[in-house]
Order: C-alpha cells, then structure tokens, then sequence
C-alpha cells in the first residue's frame, strides 16, 4: 500500500487536522496493532492516512 495521493490532493479539508489525526491513528497503530498492519507490504503511516483520508476512521478537532 502506498500513500493515497490522489485522495490527499483532492481534499478540502484542513491539511493540518488531516496531519494531526493521522499521526495520532499513526500511533494507535503502533501500540495496538490493526488487520492491515498484518500484511508486511504495508507500513504504519500508508494505513493511518489512508484511513483518515477515507473516512475509515474518524477524528475531532479539540481546542
């Protein structure tokens, strides 16, 4: 799985949220694992993006 660019440009959320979220998805990955992190092609951040990006996971901004 690569980093889903096509996605990323076609956005029109907030690109600072996006990052944050998917580094914080990024590191509940690495502590609890996840069914795509299983296949060894895949890396953490590819599945974080690509679940915050396509709404797989979702995410609230707090102040």
């Amino acid at each position: 799985m690569s980093i889903p660019l096509a996605t990323l440009e076609d956005n029109k959320k907030n690109v600072y949220e996006l990052t944050c979220a998917a580094i914080k998805r990024a590191k509940q990955i690495a502590i609890t694992g996840d069914e795509e992190l299983e296949d060894k092609s895949n890396k953490i951040t590819s599945i974080s993006l690509d679940q915050v990006l396509c709404e797989k996971t979702q995410y609230k901004v707090e102040n």
